[in-house]
């Protein structure tokens, strides 16, 4: 009787057997890196209804970013600044023909027509995150969201995932600097190191009371280390 298929179709189990297991690790691969947050959400850079230059604002002009922000450190949210607080500055400007960037600005605050800005940093809603008690334990606004000072557009700078909050609770001492350093945007670890130099050469910089504002729950010693577990997120 003539055969029916080829010999080489004798080596199907096998090529199945060794081909599926790779195939696996490979789409575990591409959903693990190409579908994570490092990959799809930094760099998301959204239009604007207005084009707001935080590079000339917090750079150029050094606006504290509080002076927008202004619940950022006894809120949970950072809060968009309302058309007044744009108003303080521009009503008493004229930039020719610059100003109809901010037309739209001058138009709500007018009450013509609202303003509706894009949000760059989201978080999903069964994830608890408080901006307060990170600022006012000495976490700097650059740690999160990068040089904004340095953006025309501003843009997602970092993930936001869960890895990467993790990684920062288990090892915040890089991030943690003297609370009236949170706005500064160039706050190095050569400064950290020079505060620390400048306060006691063999002190290592670790949860110090100093870097914190009055109040925050802390040891003897040290601030509380953050949380880590499920239940300081997801609440």
């Amino acid at each position: 009787m003539a055969q029916i298929f080829p010999r080489w179709t004798n080596k199907i189990p096998l090529m199945v057997g060794v081909g599926a297991p790779v195939a696996l690790c490979g789409v575990v691969f591409v959903v693990w890196y190409y579908f994570s947050p490092r990959f799809t959400d930094v760099g998301y850079q959204p239009k604007q209804p207005v084009p707001f230059s935080h590079k000339l604002h917090a750079g150029q002009m050094g606006l504290d970013c509080r002076y927008c922000h202004s619940t950022v450190e006894r809120s949970s949210f950072a809060a968009i600044p309302p058309n007044a607080t744009c108003m303080n500055c521009h009503a008493n400007l004229d930039l020719g023909e610059r100003q109809k960037r901010v037309q739209p600005v001058i138009d709500s605050y007018e009450g013509k027509k609202s303003l509706e800005w894009v949000k760059v940093h989201m978080l999903p809603d069964y994830a608890y995150f408080n901006h307060s008690v990170h600022l006012n334990a000495g976490v700097g606004c650059s740690s999160c969201h990068g040089r904004i000072d340095q953006m025309d557009v501003v843009y997602q700078a970092e993930p936001l995932s869960m890895s990467w909050c993790l990684d920062c609770h288990r090892n915040p001492e890089p991030n943690l600097r003297p609370h009236d350093q949170v706005t500064n945007m160039a706050w190095s670890a050569a400064d950290a190191d020079a505060y620390d130099a400048a306060k006691d050469p063999n002190r290592k910089r670790k949860f110090d009371a100093e870097l914190v504002s009055p109040g925050m729950p802390r040891t003897p010693e040290h601030l509380n280390p953050p949380i880590s577990n499920c239940s300081g997120c997801h609440r």
